[in-house]
């Protein structure tokens, strides 16, 4: 029972992490319908800029921020070769995906990995330090479980105003937001910054959960986060009382859990990346699948 309980709790942690960047995903993906690969860049940059940030003695909450706001710089740069230099949706984010790795390398001194253990984080000060004895314990979970929250209630708040209704629209039908006179380039930019801002704090996140920074911590985030998006929308897509974004997560932290049973069932782990795309095609024929019943519905 104990060892059930500690893969569940393992699995809700690095679900509630990726699933932050899952949403940035989301928005570029299911939003914009942009196919956005600079996202695993931008995880990475969250992670080192965090990383340099903490070792340097920086607040972990500036850290948070600042790794936000790198993110949407790097989401600028892909929105500004796609639309003013008119390069193409995927050679964009596969240009500032592969400049980013520079970039990390750079912000870490030249290093693959800085560690920083035993520094203040938002699992071990602040918020974290006044949980009473019996929760501390828990403290990552709780902490976690409290920045998804917030995040979410963001994107969702946003969504309801008048530039999130633009930004939809922009995604679905470009020349009705032409029509009102926005330029839709505006508003695909503007998406672009808060889905790698996104990315970038979730890389902040886990930076801090696991104490120490990888330049190589962005491989793969692009398949993952479209994984969580499709197997979210097949899975909860029906249920009309959740909102998208909480499809989202919950497809986050089902696709780590189906990851965690099959190292449990005893697959290697160099075939790790493998499974992750064999869950990635699976989802997306579901997906498709789901979709093709309710058109014909």
């Amino acid at each position: 029972m104990e060892i059930f309980l500690r893969l569940l709790i393992s699995i809700l942690e690095e679900g509630l992490i990726y699933g932050i960047m899952a949403l940035g995903v989301y928005i570029t993906y299911r939003v914009l319908n942009f196919p956005d690969l600079s996202v695993d860049g931008t995880f990475p940059l969250g992670a080192c800029v965090t990383g340099a940030l903490i070792a340097s003695g920086a607040h972990p909450v500036a850290a948070l921020c600042a790794s936000f706001g790198c993110g949407l710089l790097a989401g600028l740069v892909t929105g500004l070769l796609h639309v003013r230099l008119k390069i193409t949706d995927l050679l964009s984010g596969i240009l500032v995906m592969t400049g980013l790795w520079s970039v990390n390398l750079v912000v870490l001194g030249g290093k693959s990995v800085l560690p920083f253990y035993n520094a203040p984080t938002i699992f071990n000060s602040g918020l974290a330090a006044l949980l009473p004895e019996a929760l501390y314990r828990r403290r990552v979970l709780i902490l976690l479980a409290l920045v998804v929250l917030i995040v979410k209630l963001a994107v969702d708040a946003y969504f309801r105003t008048k530039n999130g209704l633009l930004l939809r629209a922009t995604g679905d039908n470009a020349c009705f937001v032409s029509s009102l006179a926005i330029d839709p380039g505006r508003m695909k930019v503007l998406g672009l910054m808060l889905g790698n801002g996104l990315a970038a704090l979730s890389g902040s996140v886990l930076a801090q959960q696991a104490e120490s920074a990888n330049v190589s911590s962005g491989t793969g985030m692009v398949v993952m986060g479209l994984a969580s998006v499709i197997i979210g929308g097949s899975l909860f897509g029906r249920m009309k009382f959740l909102r998208p974004t909480t499809a989202v997560l919950l497809g986050s932290i089902v696709y780590k859990a189906c990851l965690v049973l099959a190292m449990q069932l005893g697959l290697p782990t160099n075939y790790l990346k493998l499974l992750m795309s064999a869950i990635f095609v699976v989802a997306l024929v579901a997906g498709r699948f789901t979709e093709g019943r309710k058109t014909h519905a």
